[in-house]
């Protein structure tokens, strides 16, 4: 329904009211001017109250807006003012559509789910209540301005503002809201629960594959996470200027200048291991060069333990480092050493970490489960993605080790199984040979020697977690008998009335994380091998 007047070169149409599908139309007009070409400009008040059905019927309209595609309901009462200037062959020269007005309800599906390693959560659908907006649709801009209420997956509703400027490529966000979802940082070993709400406000802008975070600013009671130009390219970090960090267990800032700094009183670093471990191939920090200097009075490490007056000199490459210098104090007169160097030559770096203690830094290893006491020296030779290592650990005890008891217990050995069980069995090294390739793992030879037993093994880890391992293992009474009767000079044989009896068993260890199954075998004869290796070991001990 409207009332209308026209002339030569005016059409008007007052008073419009009407219904179209679920859409409402009311205190509307439209204007036609016809001089030079045809300009129409109209406003009018519309209520509509969508589902994905009426979406899919006229989809074909919203090719160039990918994001209302994705909306599944959409209830609204606005105001629309509509402005469009045509050619003489009603080709569109230029347009302008505002709507302002009150989204009361509306669904958003994600086409990708929100699903990382901070967010707990699968996040798939976005809800919307009483959001009050203001949009601008134009042939280059596109303005979305608004406040209200939001939830994740139609859970509890919270305050939700946001400024979101689309222009050609550009884009500029702003977005300030709060939230009660569980979050997780491993870096900083910090946990939200959903216990408590926090608040995130962001302004960011973004070009394509090129991000600029100019501000992000994360607060949960008194926990505060501020950061501050920092540059994104492909996922990829590029520079930052300034990050603050102040937890329960962390407190210290990122600043980078001429050089990285960062320092501070506290930093939480009993996840880190666990953080390094999960991350992927890529490098994110690829863009990253330059010296670097770390500084913390204290750091809370795996097991309880503390590192006091860590520092650390060093220089990054291509977000790795190729240079380093530092040291940790335990406490106790137990201290942290580590070192690195990149031969310029040869292009290799050399890593050697020294440690009085060594739980803190083997704890999210399962092969070294209850491992107990003892000094550790580490040393890497890294060329590219390969690396060849060395373990060795010396003066320590397994304690209630699962995979050793069990093979003990398979082997019937119930002393030794008793004894690891209970106060632990005591070894005076152990050393590990392996190189690894990618994610390929290849553990050339662990030998561990003790005063109750001796183990020799080899085997890998592919890049699906699948362990397999094979190896002799021996009660260091029934070895050191046969030792006793080996000829001094001569090739190392087994004499044959030493090889009467049980000297111990061979075993093979196979299978995937958590599920690996054990064989066992009886053997009455022991390798040259394995021989020479406790013989030579037990000189170098000596």
């Amino acid at each position: 329904n409207f009332s209308f007047f026209a002339n030569k070169n005016d059409i008007l149409l007052k008073n419009i009211f009407g219904n179209l599908e679920n859409i409402e139309i009311k205190d509307g007009d439209l204007k036609i001017n016809r001089e030079n070409g045809i300009t129409i400009t109209s406003n009018f008040n519309s209520q509509f109250d969508f589902d994905n059905k009426i979406f899919n019927k006229y989809i074909k309209l919203f090719n160039n807006f990918e994001f209302v595609k994705n909306f599944e309901r959409l209830k609204a009462n606005v105001n629309n003012n509509l402005y469009i200037d045509l050619d003489s062959t009603y080709k569109i020269q230029n347009y302008k559509y505002q709507i302002s007005g009150n989204l009361e309800k509306a669904q958003f599906n994600l086409i990708k789910p929100l699903k990382n390693n901070f967010i707990n959560e699968k996040i798939e659908k976005i809800y919307f209540s009483n959001l009050n907006i203001k949009t601008i649709f134009n042939p280059t801009d596109i303005i979305l301005n608004g406040d209200g209420k939001y939830s994740f997956n139609n859970s509890d509703f919270f305050i939700i503002g946001f400024d979101n400027n689309i222009k050609n490529d550009l884009v500029n966000l702003k977005l300030d809201f709060d939230f009660n979802n569980n979050l997780n940082f491993d870096l900083i070993n910090y946990k939200k629960d959903n216990n408590s709400t926090a608040n995130l406000s962001l302004e960011l802008a973004k070009i394509k594959s090129e991000i600029s975070v100019k501000k992000l600013k994360f607060k949960d009671g008194n926990n505060l996470i501020n950061l501050q130009n920092l540059e994104l390219k492909k996922n990829k970090l590029l520079s930052f200027k300034q990050i603050k960090v102040l937890t329960e267990n962390n407190d210290f800032s990122i600043q980078k200048n001429k050089k990285i700094l960062i320092k501070g009183n506290k930093f939480d670093a009993t996840q880190l291991s666990k953080f390094i471990n999960n991350r992927s191939e890529e490098n994110q920090f690829k863009n990253l060069n330059g010296d670097i200097e770390i500084d913390f009075k204290d750091v809370k490490i795996p097991m309880s333990e503390k590192l006091k007056n860590f520092k650390l000199i060093g220089k990054i490459n291509q977000g790795q480092f190729i240079k380093i210098s530092s040291k940790g104090d335990f406490g106790n007169n137990n201290f942290l050493d580590i070192s690195m160097k990149k031969d310029k030559i040869n292009n290799k770096k050399y890593l050697e970490i020294f440690s009085d203690l060594t739980k803190p830094l083997l704890t999210e290893y399962s092969f070294f489960k209850g491992l107990t006491g003892g000094k550790l020296l580490f040393t890497s030779i890294i060329d590219g993605t390969k690396s060849f290592s060395k373990l060795k650990i010396e003066n320590f005890k397994v304690v209630n080790a699962p995979g050793l008891v069990k093979l003990l217990s398979l082997a019937d050995l119930g002393g030794l199984a008793d004894l690891a069980a209970g106060e632990g069995l005591t070894f005076d090294v152990l050393e590990i040979d392996m190189e690894k390739d990618k994610n390929f793992l290849k553990l050339n030879e662990i030998l561990a020697l003790g005063p109750s037993m001796s183990v020799l093994m080899e085997g890998y880890q592919d890049e699906n977690n699948l362990t397999s391992l094979r190896g002799t293992l021996v009660p260091a009474k029934t070895l050191n008998k046969m030792i006793s009767k080996i000829p001094v000079i001569g090739k190392i044989v087994i004499p044959k009335e030493v090889g009467e009896g049980l000297f111990g068993i061979s075993f093979k260890m196979k299978g995937p994380k958590g599920n690996i199954k054990t064989t066992i075998n009886p053997i009455k004869t022991l390798t040259p091998r394995f021989i020479q290796k406790i013989i030579e070991k037990n000189k170098t001990t000596k």
